[in-house]
C-alpha cells in the first residue's frame, strides 16, 4: 500500500517523518495558524473559502510564510495527487499548518532553522465522521460550561489558531457534567457564541437563529448552512442568543467542516423541541447532500463500519 506524503516547506516527504522542532514558536507559544477542508468524492469542498481564510488568519498572526494564496492552493492540489493512490477511493480532510518557525534563541538546536513551516497533509476521514455518525439520528448533547470564550479584544476568535486552551478546559468541563457532552460557550454578557471548533444553530416557528459573528470563529460550513437555508426560502438571523432562547426552541444544529451538520436534541439536560432531528435540519442536511453527491449520514456509517479494523 502506497504511503501519504506531507508536503513541507516545498518537499514531499512520508507522514511519519513529518516533523517541527520542540523549540519550534508553534510549541512554544500556540503560536500558529491553521485551516481544515473536507472533500466530496475526493473533491476538495470549498477549498478556496478555506484558504481565504488561513490567509485572514496568516494576516492576523503576521507571518510571512512565502507563498501566495495561488502558489498554496496549487501545493495543496498537487499533495492531494499524490496522495491520491494511499487514499483508497476514501473522502478525507485537508489540513494547512503555519508555524512562525524555530525561535531565533534556539536556531542551533533546530534542523528546520528559524524560518516559518508550511505543511499540508491528508488523512482518510474514517475516524472523524465514523465515530460520530448514530449522531446524525440521536443528536448531540450540548451543555453551557463555566469557561466562557475569549472576547476578540484579547484574541481574534475570526483567525483560526492554535491559542486555544480554553476550548479544551470547555470541553473538560462539559465531560464532567456528562460523558459525551459537548461545550457551548457564551460570552461575558451570557450570550451563546460557539462550540469548541463549531458554530451552532437554532430554529424556530420556521426561522433560523445563529450567533452573531463577532467573538466567533466564522466557519466555511456555517456560511454553507446559510447558503444552504437561503436557496431553500428559510429566514436566516444573525443575532444575540440566550441559554433561553434554545430552550425553546423547535431545533438545534451545528456545523463543523468534518461532519457538516450535526443535530442538537438536548440542551442543559433537557430536550430540544421533541428531543429529535428536526424539519429543517433534515431538509438542509438532505440539500447539502444532493449538492456535494454524497449522502452524509450514510457516508458516515460506512466510515463507522471501516473505523473498527482502520489503523490511521
Amino acid at each position: 500500500m502506497s504511503q501519504r506524503l506531507v508536503y513541507f516547506n516545498g518537499e514531499f516527504i512520508p507522514e511519519r517523518e513529518a516533523r517541527i522542532s520542540i523549540f519550534d514558536s508553534a510549541l512554544m507559544f500556540g503560536d500558529m495558524v491553521f485551516e481544515v477542508t473536507r472533500s466530496f468524492n475526493q473533491k476538495p469542498f470549498r477549498l478556496r473559502e478555506h484558504l481565504d481564510r488561513l490567509y485572514g488568519s496568516i494576516r492576523y498572526a503576521e507571518i510571512d510564510c512565502g507563498l501566495t494564496i495561488d502558489e498554496m492552493e496549487a501545493a495543496t492540489y498537487e499533495t492531494i495527487e499524490r496522495n491520491l493512490p494511499a487514499l483508497d477511493d476514501l473522502d478525507f480532510q485537508i489540513m494547512h499548518d503555519v508555524t512562525r518557525g524555530g525561535l531565533p534563541l534556539y536556531d542551533s538546536l533546530i534542523n528546520e532553522g528559524a524560518s516559518p513551516i508550511v505543511s499540508i497533509n491528508v488523512i482518510p476521514l474514517i475516524r472523524h465522521i465514523g465515530n460520530q455518525a448514530d449522531k446524525y439520528e440521536t443528536g448531540s448533547h450540548f451543555v453551557i460550561t463555566p469557561q466562557q470564550s475569549v472576547p476578540s479584544r484579547y484574541i481574534d476568535p475570526k483567525a483560526k489558531n492554535r491559542s486555544r486552551i480554553f476550548y479544551k478546559i470547555a470541553e473538560l468541563h462539559a465531560t464532567r457534567l456528562e460523558e459525551g457532552a459537548m461545550a457551548l460557550l457564551t460570552d461575558e454578557h451570557g450570550f451563546i457564541t460557539e462550540g469548541t471548533g463549531n458554530n451552532f444553530f437554532i430554529a424556530r416557528d420556521g426561522e433560523i437563529f445563529t450567533s452573531k459573528p463577532n467573538d466567533i470563529l466564522r466557519g466555511v460550513s456555517r456560511h454553507a448552512c446559510m447558503d444552504l437555508a437561503s436557496t431553500l426560502g428559510i429566514p436566516v438571523h444573525e443575532t444575540d442568543i440566550e441559554p433561553y432562547d434554545v430552550r425553546e426552541a423547535d431545533e438545534a444544529w451545528w456545523t463543523s467542516t468534518t461532519i457538516c451538520m450535526m443535530p442538537v436534541t438536548r440542551f442543559n439536560f433537557q430536550p430540544i423541541g421533541e428531543g429529535k432531528p428536526g424539519p429543517i435540519y433534515l431538509r438542509l442536511l438532505d440539500a447539502w447532500s444532493k449538492e456535494v453527491g454524497v449522502n452524509i449520514p450514510d457516508q458516515a456509517r460506512e466510515y463507522a463500519e471501516l473505523a473498527k479494523t482502520w489503523t490511521p
